[in-house]
């Protein structure tokens, strides 16, 4: 196969981290052809999406001692190619988040990739309709007490019923502009103010759940069945656990509560094409959604053994031309 990943630029990447990378070693590694573009390099010329691609050869990291080595340098680039979308048999959208103008133009272009001949993962649509924050709200069985709004009546009225919350912007990653609010907080009115831009922007509040001390699970899901887990712990100055603000993780197993969430998510992620997912879930509560660019796969094979890059080409290979 020939397979495309549209990542950011590749010096930035993290070999030792980044699940786009592993991805990427795992479909080489496994005889396939792997190019890279940018969303910057993508075009629409006769109704069809193009871009500018590059063949990259990698040199897998390797586990030395408990943690990811790589060699450097990890990567060579070929020379560069314009050519359709669709000569690719599956094309990864894998730039970060957040979901800004150029993020949502990319996705646009992605539109016009014909998915009878190139499977895009995930789906273009499917992205701007799963906003990481907001789509968990359909759950409603699986998710914490939430509301969204930009009104600061509305909100403190929420935060005096719950008296401990979390405030998090709708379109921010990893742990950015996520804050404890709490009844009787001097700076509450700051703090609504700058998260919603003076009352322009909605903001998620959720009911704050005891159990993140213990840790915020990341579970990795493809074509909605669980193939992976890790647990992510705060570094204890700071209450979020993401790896992004310094947490650690620690190797966990999926409860039954969790498979359960996964089974409750898993028709609703097919139906709209979000192949590769990563949930988070804090105390048998689903909190986020991530279907832009989830990570984890790093860490979940250093912890448990797994190949899960593998699982995600392998599974590719059976499916290949019956999407």
């Amino acid at each position: 196969m020939k397979l495309a990943f549209i990542i950011d630029p590749i010096h930035q990447l993290d070999p030792c981290h980044d699940t786009s990378v592993a991805l990427m070693e795992a479909a080489q590694i496994l005889g396939h052809e792997v190019w890279i573009t940018q969303a910057n390099l993508l075009n629409v010329v006769d109704s069809k999406a193009w871009a500018v691609l590059q063949q990259v050869e990698l040199v897998p990291v390797e586990l030395i001692e408990g943690r990811w080595v790589a060699a450097n340098p990890w990567y060579k680039l070929g020379s560069s190619l314009f050519t359709a979308l669709e000569s690719m048999d599956a094309v990864f959208m894998r730039t970060d988040p957040p979901v800004n103008d150029s993020y949502l133009y990319a996705t646009y272009i992605l539109d016009y990739i014909d998915q009878n001949k190139t499977l895009v993962i995930n789906n273009p649509n499917g992205i701007r309709a799963a906003n990481e924050k907001m789509y968990a709200l359909q759950f409603t069985q699986a998710i914490p007490e939430t509301i969204v709004s930009a009104d600061k009546k509305v909100i403190r009225q929420f935060v005096e019923a719950k008296g401990a919350t979390v405030l998090k912007p709708l379109g921010n990653k990893a742990g950015e502009g996520i804050l404890f609010l709490q009844s009787g907080d001097r700076n509450f009115n700051s703090i609504v103010e700058l998260s919603t831009l003076q009352g322009r922007l909605p903001v998620m509040v959720q009911n704050y759940l005891p159990a993140a001390k213990d840790g915020d699970k990341r579970i990795i899901l493809l074509n909605g069945e669980p193939i992976g887990a890790l647990n992510r712990l705060s570094s204890g100055s700071d209450f979020r656990n993401n790896m992004a603000t310094g947490g650690t993780v620690a190797p966990t197993e999926i409860t039954a509560r969790e498979q359960e969430i996964c089974t409750l998510l898993a028709e609703k992620l097919r139906q709209d094409g979000l192949i590769f997912v990563g949930i988070d879930v804090i105390g048998g509560y689903l909190t986020e959604v991530n279907v832009t660019s989830p990570t984890g796969i790093r860490e979940i094979d250093r912890l448990d053994g797994t190949h899960l890059a593998h699982q995600v080409i392998q599974w590719l290979e059976q499916v290949n031309g019956n999407w």
